[in-house]
C-alpha cells in the first residue's frame, strides 16, 4: 500500500472509529533483530501531553506482547483496510506464544521509518511511537463500576504513552 509521511499537524482521523470500529494493531520489538510481536488493540487515545503529540496504549501483563512492550522503547500502531479485518481479528485472538500468528494472518512486517518496531506493508496508516511514560491502572481509583467489570481476572492494564515520531498513510487519513 502506497503511504506517504503525514506531518502531525495535518493528521486527521476520527479517533473513536480508529480505536473502536477499525481497531489498530500494536507492534513492539525490533524488526532488524526479528524479535517482535503484534496484537490488536481497541482501547487507547491520541492527543498532546507535555507539549508532545502522543499515542496512549494499554496492554495487559498476561499478553505476550507485554514483554516486548516492556523490553523495547518503540511501538507502532497500524490501521488496515477492511479487507484485512480477519487478519486483525486473528492478531487479537491468538497468542504469539503459540506460533507465528503474523505469518498465519498473511501480513508482511517491514522496517519502520524512524524506529526499531516494525510496521506492515498492508497497513493504510502507520503511527510510529517512542515510549515516554508508563503507569499501571490502579483499581482503587476506578470511579465507575463498569470499569472493574472489565477485569474479572484482575489483570489490570499497563498504560504506555508514546511520542508520535512519524505518521504515514494517505494524506488526511480518515479512519
Amino acid at each position: 500500500m502506497k503511504r506517504q509521511p503525514i506531518p502531525i499537524e495535518e493528521f486527521v482521523t476520527k479517533p473513536y472509529d480508529l480505536w473502536h470500529v477499525q481497531n489498530l494493531v500494536l507492534t513492539s520489538g525490533d524488526f532488524a533483530k526479528g524479535h517482535f510481536n503484534a496484537m490488536t488493540v481497541g482501547w487507547g487515545s491520541l492527543g498532546v501531553m507535555w507539549s508532545v503529540p502522543f499515542a496512549q496504549v494499554v496492554v495487559r501483563p498476561t499478553r505476550y506482547t507485554y514483554g516486548f512492550t516492556e523490553q523495547y522503547d518503540t511501538f507502532t500502531l497500524c490501521a488496515f483496510p477492511k479487507k484485512y479485518a480477519p487478519a486483525v481479528q486473528l492478531l487479537g485472538t491468538k497468542s504469539g506464544r503459540d506460533g507465528n500468528k503474523i505469518a498465519e494472518a498473511k501480513l508482511t512486517p517491514l522496517a519502520s521509518t524512524q524506529i526499531a518496531a516494525p510496521s506492515f506493508a498492508e497497513a493504510e496508516l502507520v503511527i510510529e511511537c517512542r515510549k515516554m511514560y508508563w503507569d499501571d491502572l490502579n483499581p482503587a481509583q476506578f470511579l465507575d463500576p463498569r470499569i472493574e467489570r472489565r477485569y474479572p481476572n484482575k489483570d489490570y492494564h499497563r498504560i504506555y504513552f508514546g511520542e508520535i515520531v512519524a505518521v504515514l498513510g494517505r494524506a488526511h487519513h480518515r479512519a
